[in-house]
């Protein structure tokens, strides 16, 4: 295989990796919190098709982001306004989220259909963008690829280094004993389920407006699901998101490329579902035996928690 047709296989899996890691970080954030969100999926769709129709409608692509990130927020607002102040059970709601989040995004977009859509801008830079191989590599993406590394490194600080990061680990960790020494539990879960929500309507809207700048009816084809898997393949750690999601992306892009070389004599739906056994595989094998111990899942993980009255 040489450079020329590496690199293209390469950018294509630093696009495909993208979403994952959007949709990862932020679902790695409310879960730190001590929440679980499965709805990820169905908010990812609903950024997707907002994102697309308000691109389409205002022709800038900027606004299309900033919309999805705000339906985003809204989904999750409504499951946080559902599991922690109304005690809803987190699973149920999560999967209700998803749910809900396909069928509204079917219904916005289905007048969307075929419309096509200017795909976000490459960002060039000046000397960096026209270096030989590294410059397309690492300086050839568009503003949501270093966005998601740059949410990726903020994250990793935050947690490990701010005061805030400290109260919302803690937070996870034991509820009742940070709500004993005054800190309002429920407002910082309710902040970090937003930001989970902000990260998956972005992602949403990188699946609409590049990586396939178009809109197609469930076109999120379980990334959702793959990126709540990759939160526990990194052991909820901000840098083993990055590596996992890039990990994923190149499976995700090895196996269509496996389906265009042809003649390797496997059924393209066998293909098809390398990404998720992938998935399945990796979470068998860090749930068992000597892995189990690496796990560092917070310890109120999807409990509920009510304040003392």
């Amino acid at each position: 295989m040489n450079i020329d047709t590496l690199l293209p296989m390469l950018l294509t899996v630093i696009a495909a990796a993208t979403p994952l890691l959007l949709a990862a970080i932020g679902e790695l954030v409310t879960e730190k919190s001590g929440v679980l969100n499965l709805g990820v999926e169905g908010m990812m769709l609903v950024g997707a098709v907002i994102a697309f129709a308000v691109t389409v409608g205002t022709g800038s692509a900027i606004l299309g982001i900033i919309a999805a990130a705000f339906a985003g927020i809204a989904l999750s607002l409504v499951f946080g306004l559902l599991t922690l102040t109304l005690m809803a059970n987190q699973v149920a709601t999560g999967l209700a989220l998803t749910i809900f989040g396909i069928g509204v995004s079917s219904l916005i977009g289905s007048s969307y259909i075929g419309t096509p859509v200017e795909k976000l801008a490459v960002l060039h830079i000046p000397g960096l963008s026209d270096i030989p191989v590294l410059g397309p590599l690492l300086f050839g993406h568009d503003i949501l690829v270093y966005a998601s590394v740059a949410i990726t490194v903020l994250v990793a600080w935050f947690l490990k280094s701010s005061r805030a990061g400290l109260i919302l680990r803690a937070v996870g960790e034991s509820d009742l004993s940070a709500h004993s020494i005054g800190y309002d539990v429920i407002k910082v879960r309710y902040l970090a389920v937003m930001f989970g929500g902000l990260c998956s309507g972005i992602a949403g809207a990188y699946l609409s407006l590049s990586y396939t700048p178009m809109w197609v009816e469930g076109m999120t084809a379980g990334r959702g699901w793959i990126a709540l898997a990759l939160v526990a393949f990194a052991s909820w750690r901000p840098w083993r998101v990055l590596g996992g999601a890039y990990i994923f992306g190149g499976v995700t892009i090895l196996q269509l490329y496996l389906q265009g070389a042809g003649g390797i004599g496997i059924p393209a739906q066998v293909m098809n579902m390398l990404p998720y056994l992938a998935t399945i595989i990796v979470l068998t094998v860090i749930s068992a035996g000597p892995w189990r111990g690496r796990l560092d899942a917070p310890a109120c993980l999807g409990k509920p928690f009510r304040p003392a009255s």
